[in-house]
């Protein structure tokens, strides 16, 4: 509580000086998550300044605290990307302790009509990014009508990028839906419900979003499905490390199921695209590779 009295503090400061001085050249993009920043530089180019927030995918992204220079980034900012679904609720706090007039705020979870409750990792729906897309192109044409055309061309080539996503998708649901797989934590559970996939040990999944322990029925019965190879993948995040998922992780390898790899955040030097059809590719992989 006290940190987020300072950076509140912080961002009040930075909010009131702001508006004495110029404007930027550049609008201002800053993005919870550095997928969604990416999705607007894909549209936009080097018209807009973009701030990514969370970037390291080595990070563990629900245990992030913002800065100080987090707070002024957000206070300055003409747009703010965020993911919404109580995934990012530091950047709430931070514009509501300096709002802004005029700043547009664009929340997936709200385009998706994501509540309270559900998976907020709303990104691996493959059916997310395109209206984000759309009304991060809607926004910037708002605030910068002169490049309107600019913007329109930017969003019709990510829109293109997107759509080798969704081709991918409808190609591996055509030979794998059906199959049962199993994941440590709900982190790509919207991308399996696209391919057509059944997830076991939901109630595991559950008890890790919720940050609770799971039962110890819920363990036993999810070492089983490995054990037993009702589970023809594994899923794990990358991002976490606890004792509990690294277990599973050597229960599947010793029995042989195939065990993948997703992230929260977009590694470096890669495009959304690329990220999530990587992804796909290594999922496609195991799943043709397990037999099942």
């Amino acid at each position: 509580m006290r940190m987020f009295a300072l950076l509140f503090a912080a961002a009040l400061t930075f909010a009131s000086g702001a508006q004495a001085q110029a404007p930027s050249a550049k609008i201002t993009v800053v993005a919870a998550q550095n997928f969604y920043g990416d999705i607007a530089r894909q549209i936009a180019g080097d018209r807009v300044t973009v701030i990514n927030v969370l970037t390291n995918p080595d990070q563990d992204p629900h245990l992030y605290e913002p800065s100080p220079a987090v707070a002024r980034q957000i206070a300055d900012a003409k747009i703010v990307i965020t993911n919404g679904a109580h995934y990012d609720e530091w950047a709430d706090k931070l514009m509501k302790a300096a709002p802004r007039p005029g700043r547009v705020v664009i929340t997936a979870a709200k385009l998706v009509k994501a509540k309270h409750g559900d998976n907020p990792h709303i990104w691996y729906a493959p059916a997310t990014m395109p209206v984000v897309a759309k009304a991060i192109a809607a926004a910037l044409t708002q605030a910068d009508s002169a490049n309107a055309a600019a913007y329109a061309d930017g969003l019709t080539k990510t829109l293109a990028g997107l759509d080798r996503i969704s081709q991918r998708v409808t190609d591996m649901r055509a030979r794998h839906t059906g199959k049962s797989i199993a994941a440590t934590e709900p982190v790509a559970g919207p991308l399996a419900d696209a391919l057509g996939l059944t997830m076991r040990n939901q109630s595991f999944q559950r008890a890790i979003l919720n940050e609770t322990e799971p039962s110890a029925r819920d363990i036993a019965a999810f070492e089983t499905d490995l054990k037993t190879k009702k589970a023809a993948v594994l899923i794990y995040n990358k991002q976490v490390s606890e004792k509990l998922a690294e277990r599973l992780i050597a229960i599947a390898r010793a029995s042989q199921v195939p065990v993948v790899a997703v992230t929260e955040t977009q590694p470096a030097d890669s495009s959304y695209q690329d990220w999530m059809l990587g992804q796909l590719d290594a999922l496609d992989k195991a799943l043709t590779g397990s037999g099942s």
